[in-house]
């Protein structure tokens, strides 16, 4: 039995999803916790609301979710990194590549480690990626991918990426802080820009890599209601309001 969703599953994702976007309050964006809740409510599992690495659980399959839920322009944050010894490492690193490298797979390491906590906490047998991207004209794509398992835990390996700092940024506003950016040797693009000098955020650019190719199937497209479609604050309350008989 695979551990994806089902092709009804999916269905099931996505008509929900659809059905929120209908309502006269909806934004433009899915937000992530409704996503959690969907998730959750369509595999029968329980969106955490923790700090851990898993955001939904399903405690009968021994199965994790990292669930993520933005805008194809929107970098992906994946997490606030904050890496011990983190003073000593960027000085190290501002002085040689070897101080480069080692700040790097702290960085990778940490990522890691995160995961590895949820696989012990939670007895997991295995940690998927959830994902839902929202194009231009309406379009949305969720897939999901496995991440890790218990019999290996590594999502990332350090040795698969090389760093540098990025060159600060300066607006009408106020000078950016630089960013530590981690490039993919494989692909030769970048995979991820810490921002340690500030609020530690990890941007995950190289998650793009990840989207589904042709053969996979674990995979879903459709469209959000147009804007005709979509009900008026009056037809929401009618329903409501026949619901309610």
């Amino acid at each position: 039995m695979s551990n994806f969703s089902n092709q009804d599953q999916l269905k099931a994702i996505a008509e929900i999803i659809t059905g929120y976007t209908r309502t006269p309050f909806a934004l433009d964006s899915i937000p992530g916790a409704f996503m959690e809740n969907v998730l959750a409510s369509v595999r029968n599992a329980v969106s955490l609301n923790t700090y851990d690495f898993i955001d939904v659980y399903d405690e009968a399959n021994k199965i994790g979710w990292q669930v993520k839920s933005t805008k194809d322009s929107t970098p992906v944050t994946w997490k606030r990194a904050k890496i011990a010894n983190a003073e000593s490492l960027i000085r190290d690193s501002k002085e040689s590549k070897e101080g480069l490298q080692k700040l790097g797979n702290a960085i990778i390491d940490f990522c890691n480690h995160h995961a590895k906590e949820s696989i012990d906490l939670y007895g997991l047998k295995e940690i998927h990626y959830s994902r839902l991207v929202l194009f231009e004209e309406r379009k949305v794509l969720y897939f999901e991918r496995r991440l890790c398992t218990k019999e290996n835990p590594i999502i990332f390996t350090p040795s698969d990426f090389t760093w540098e700092w990025s060159t600060p940024k300066v607006t009408i506003k106020k000078e950016q802080l630089p960013a530590l950016h981690g490039r993919h040797i494989k692909t030769d693009t970048k995979w991820f820009a810490w921002h340690g000098l500030g609020e530690n955020q990890l941007h995950f650019s190289g998650e793009k890599h990840w989207w589904p190719k042709p053969d996979n199937k674990s995979f879903i497209e459709f469209n959000f209601p147009s804007a005709e479609e979509r009900l008026t604050q009056k037809e929401f309350i009618a329903l409501l309001r026949s619901l309610s008989k």
